[in-house]
């Protein structure tokens, strides 16, 4: 009887696929009906998705997920697999993936190098805890120092963005002495309760006590700020703080390079320089959170903080480090890191071997398919074509970032700023009726984020470009 139902259930399955396969030929006559842009070729077959339907997922979800976890567009995307710059929905459909899982996919999906690496530690060891020796962690550890400057040589390997920025605020404070922070307005560096107060949003912060001894200094944002890309102006502001919200003394400073869930936002030119200056002229330490701007997602530097012209003194990384596993690092020097001896300190599965031998793959990937120099070749092309959209649609207001970091920003109005929520959100969903599936944020929830997989080409660039065009036409 079982295996009668087990054949009904495949048989089932079989005609969704079949269904799946008629739906894209009908889409793809459509879309030549229509003349809308078609994706780069590809030479990848999916597999036959045998799961539960879309509907039974989503009921799934309702029933037996918190709430909060939310699902984007009207009618969501299910996702069952991914190749490099693609992913592939139940019926088999590909879409050009602008978003990389949140910058986190970034040598591409299922990277083979990637995956050869965790499937072979795997079959060798999955776990074990760092209170016992294994090569991977420690290769890892020497590899992953060597991409950073200065005597930043020391790393603590954790699981999320949010343990290391948890971990960095902890050091700073230990090792100043020191108990106030200073964060920047817009920013964002995870939501764990210790976080809240750090965030520089409201739309991610929960009505509870939060943010004790956190000072936020205004957002040097060269496009909404008041000071332009005055860098160092913004900078007096850290200098004001300290001098008048604090007792003079600081823990530290913490930042992103490029705001990302900010909406893609730059400093302004010469800001961390100067703000690096009046922190640690306070005894404070200066940290540079590059969860996303790492990894040489910006082009021109491997790490996002380099195009400021400045060395840290604890810098958090997560996201693009694994390529999607649950991988993130606290790195600072052998001064700094000695003040986590004080105590005991412990993390179960931080640097376990499987996702150390991912991230040591990830770093081999990023180097040997030239990943840093496409992201500044391919995030150029699109820079470009994105100004020229610009000039063809008054409804753009800005367009900002490094490589493969980019934003959009829509506006109303050029001279007012007005956000134009409404009409991103129609281009969002457009755009995934044409194969793109791309970011969106900032505080105004009017902000395009494109921050593909860092192995894409110039012909999906192109695809992309147009199918901005059309849908911003459509508005």
């Amino acid at each position: 009887m079982r295996a009668v139902t087990q054949a009904l259930a495949n048989a089932v399955r079989g005609q969704r696929h079949l269904a799946g396969l008629q739906q894209r030929s009908q889409a793809s006559l459509a879309a030549r009906d229509t003349a809308e842009p078609r994706l780069p070729a590809f030479h990848h077959e999916p597999a036959q998705y045998t799961g539960p339907s879309k509907q039974e997922v989503i009921d799934l979800r309702k029933k037996h997920l918190n709430p909060a976890i939310m699902a984007w567009y009207k009618d969501p995307v299910m996702i069952t697999e991914g190749k490099m710059q693609y992913l592939f929905d139940e019926t088999g459909r590909r879409y050009l993936d602008a978003f990389a899982g949140i910058v986190t996919v970034s040598v591409g999906h299922c990277h083979p190098k990637v995956v050869q690496a965790v499937d072979r530690q795997n079959h060798l060891l999955q776990h074990t805890t760092n209170i016992y020796l294994n090569n991977e962690i420690a290769e890892y550890a020497q590899e992953l120092t060597a991409k950073l400057p200065g005597k930043l040589n020391v790393a603590y390997f954790v699981n999320s963005g949010s343990e290391a920025n948890d971990m960095a605020i902890l050091m700073a404070r230990l090792y100043s002495g020191n108990h106030d922070l200073i964060a920047l307005r817009n920013g964002y560096h995870g939501i764990s309760e210790g976080l809240l107060g750090v965030l520089g949003h409201s739309t991610w912060k929960y009505n509870v006590p939060s943010g004790g001894g956190v000072k936020h200094a205004l957002n040097p944002d060269p496009y909404r700020g008041r000071f332009g890309n005055d860098g160092p102006a913004y900078a007096e502001d850290v200098r004001d703080l300290i001098q008048t919200a604090t007792s003079g003394q600081v823990a530290g400073f913490l930042s992103e390079t490029i705001q990302g869930v900010g909406g893609a936002t730059p400093l302004a030119d010469g800001y961390l320089a100067e703000a690096y200056k009046h922190v640690r002229a306070a005894g404070g330490v200066c940290i540079a959170d590059e969860v996303q701007t790492g990894f040489g997602r910006t082009g021109t530097k491997f790490w996002g903080f380099e195009n400021q012209g400045v060395i840290p003194d604890i810098v958090t990384m997560a996201k693009g480090i694994g390529n999607g596993l649950p991988l993130a690092a606290v790195v600072t020097t052998e001064e700094v890191a000695q003040t986590m001896s004080r105590r005991l300190h412990f993390n179960t599965f931080g640097g376990n071997p499987v996702c150390s031998a991912g991230g040591r793959a990830v770093l081999k990937a990023i180097e040997e398919d030239g990943l840093q120099a496409n992201s500044l070749k391919i995030g150029g092309h699109i820079e470009k074509g994105l100004h020229a959209l610009k000039k063809k649609h008054s409804i753009i207001g800005d367009v900002r970032g490094k490589g493969l970091m980019l934003g959009v920003e829509l506006v109303k109005d050029r001279d007012t700023k007005a956000p134009a929520k409404e009409e991103t959100l129609q281009v969002f969903e457009r755009m995934k009726d044409m194969g793109v599936l791309i970011g969106k944020g900032g505080l105004l929830g009017n902000v395009f984020r494109i921050k593909p997989p860092m192995c894409i080409t110039e012909q999906d660039a192109d695809f992309l470009l147009e199918v901005m065009d059309i849908a911003l036409s459509e508005l």
